[in-house]
């Protein structure tokens, strides 16, 4: 669990009972009305111990410009991701780290070519200094990364962003197979390393190639 100045993030595991029981004690001390959650299952204990850590942001790009709290992008529903990431005006942008990408993506994304988030602004002000005007569509596993990003580029003065409400996870947990455009799995941050459709643990989760083919479309020129 991570915790910060602007919220808290966190990933926990237990039997349903002990969880249902955690989440209302979590709502009751931080006075939050009605926690995000998301709930998938595994065969064994994922964690080995409780970890809270108090950092001062959930995820560290270490730039004052974004600020969540203030401005976000808009949200995009699961069920309504594909028709704008078809779209061939819309620039689709992974957000998360170069490592991640490699498990999975959806089709025509840009890979950063980040190995931490804190590089993210510096993508952003070499690679993104085109059409401020194109439609960008942003994605990350649980939606938290997005918060931060969609926030970065309306302060950089982009007029349309957009982000994947609840991330690639409640994309795989709400988007059925045969409507997908995911391809791969999804690195997570536990013992069980990727899930799939459904949020169940992916059998063949290692990475699907040792370097994004994704990252041919970054080029040294800040994309168009």
């Amino acid at each position: 669990m991570i915790i910060a100045p602007e919220g808290f993030n966190a990933t926990l595991a237990g039997s349903p009972a002990a969880m249902a029981a955690t989440m209302a004690d979590i709502a009751r001390i931080c006075d939050v009305s009605a926690l995000q959650t998301r709930v998938s299952y595994a065969a064994a204990m994922p964690f080995r111990r409780l970890k809270i850590t108090i950092k001062p942001e959930i995820v560290t790009l270490r730039d004052a410009r974004a600020q969540p709290d203030k401005a976000v992008g808009t949200y995009v529903a699961p069920r309504d991701w594909n028709t704008l990431i078809d779209d061939p005006a819309t620039l689709v942008i992974d957000t998360r780290n170069h490592f991640e990408v490699g498990y999975g993506s959806f089709p025509g994304a840009i890979d950063p070519m980040t190995t931490s988030f804190s590089e993210f602004p510096a993508f952003v002000r070499d690679k993104l200094a085109g059409d401020k005007t194109r439609p960008v569509a942003m994605y990350c596993t649980g939606g938290i990364r997005c918060e931060k990003a969609t926030s970065l580029l309306l302060a950089e003065g982009f007029a349309q962003v957009y982000h994947l409400e609840g991330g690639i996870l409640r994309y795989l947990q709400e988007i059925p197979p045969g409507e997908s455009r995911w391809q791969g799995s999804c690195f997570i941050f536990d013992e069980r390393e990727a899930l799939t459709y459904g949020l169940h643990q992916a059998d063949k989760p290692h990475p699907v190639s040792a370097k994004s083919p994704l990252a041919a479309a970054l080029g040294s020129a800040p994309l168009k």
